[in-house]
């Protein structure tokens, strides 16, 4: 038997010992700690998924001004009072405005101007993770008015401008061409 042999008889042997042990009810699935949410904290998670369409925005509005007082407070502390990002050893914070037209350059600027397709990702992800120190904090009021405050400051929207569930997909990000579908037949799966 050659050596490639030997160890592709001992990857099968293992294989097939873990399936039947698994099999057998030998595989520990429960680790004892941890609960089963209840439907009050699965309720807290529905809609914080707002899609390009806008599906999954949740009602409110904020505008400009309202989302400059909300980032003073809550953002700049991290991403900067000029929304120039704070690298380490600073905050951390990504730099979110600026860099339109450099992904194709040898230094491109990822930032919410010149990387991100869609205004509803920018409100999905301050929902979800902003203030980095208490994620998910905000009011939906708020959210729309940070939304708004960055967009503005992008000259994406004009700083007039409110935001909502009506308003946020209709926003033409810089950058929304600059992705393409996947093509795989597969990700049909994941959907």
């Amino acid at each position: 038997m050659s050596k490639s042999e030997m160890v592709l008889a001992a990857a099968f042997f293992c294989l097939s010992a873990t399936v039947a042990f698994a099999q057998t009810g030998g595989y520990a699935w429960s680790y004892g700690f941890g609960s089963t949410p209840t439907d009050a904290e699965i309720a807290a998670y529905k809609g914080l998924s707002a899609q390009p369409d806008g599906s999954g925005l949740p009602p409110g509005k904020g505008s400009y001004e309202d989302g400059k007082k909300v980032y003073a407070e809550s953002c700049a502390a991290c991403h900067g009072e000029k929304l120039e990002g704070l690298p380490p050893p600073g905050a951390g914070g990504d730099k979110l405005i600026g860099g339109r037209g450099s992904l194709a350059s040898a230094a491109p600027v990822k930032t919410v101007e010149s990387y991100w397709p869609y205004a509803s990702t920018l409100f999905d992800y301050i929902k979800r993770a902003m203030p980095f120190n208490a994620p998910g904090n905000l009011t939906d009021d708020q959210v729309y008015a940070v939304t708004a405050y960055i967009l503005g400051e992008a000259n994406i929207v004009p700083k007039t401008a409110v935001m909502d569930a009506a308003s946020v997909p209709k926003v033409e990000m810089p950058n929304r061409k600059g992705f393409v579908p996947d093509p795989r037949p597969e990700i049909e799966l994941y959907r």
